[in-house]
């Protein structure tokens, strides 16, 4: 087996075996919407009983719960492969009272994808930066600068474009 190198599991930059981040990940995703699941079951009960309940019909909430309970299960897997929306959904999904076994299956596989998508790709990120700012400090220090400058002009941009939109309303009335 001469010039022959065994394989060997994969390791973070960090030293840990890579199995253990993504077990990490899996573990706080996995309460992180268990969370978020049950806090939206407690409300949804809680509004289901309020006025607003009332206000919005027991059929609506019925058919509601009756479409999460059917189609609910793929948009929960695929949530955990967005950013910024899974919150939500695991909410919806408790507060329309999505049936436990199927959001938990739908959950454990959404919450496996995103345990090893974010903890590669968050190590990548990690590791890449961590080498260009010890390669090159002045290189990373004007990357960050220039990151800085474009979220700042484009939160600036956005905030003018609203006020001009709000402007000709006022001036109306």
């Amino acid at each position: 087996m001469d010039g022959v190198t065994p394989l060997a599991a994969p390791e973070s930059p960090f030293g840990l075996p890579l199995w253990l981040g993504i077990a990490v990940m899996f573990g706080i995703v996995v309460a992180r919407a268990q969370a978020t699941y049950w806090l939206g079951r407690a409300a949804g009960t809680g509004i289901a009983r309020s006025r607003w309940g009332e206000r919005l019909g027991r059929d609506r909430l019925h058919r509601a719960e009756r479409v999460v309970g059917r189609y609910g299960p793929v948009a929960v897997t695929l949530s955990f492969l967005t950013i910024g929306v899974q919150t939500a959904v695991n909410a919806v999904a408790g507060a329309t009272r999505m049936p436990f076994g199927r959001y938990l299956a739908a959950m454990l596989v959404g919450s496996a994808l995103w345990a090893v998508i974010w903890t590669v790709g968050g190590l990548g990120v990690i590791w890449g930066a961590v080498t260009v700012a010890s390669a090159a400090p002045l290189a990373a220090a004007a990357v960050l600068v220039a990151a800085v400058a474009v979220v700042t002009a484009v939160i600036g941009y956005r905030r003018r474009r609203t006020r001009r939109q709000l402007v000709p309303d006022q001036e109306a009335r």
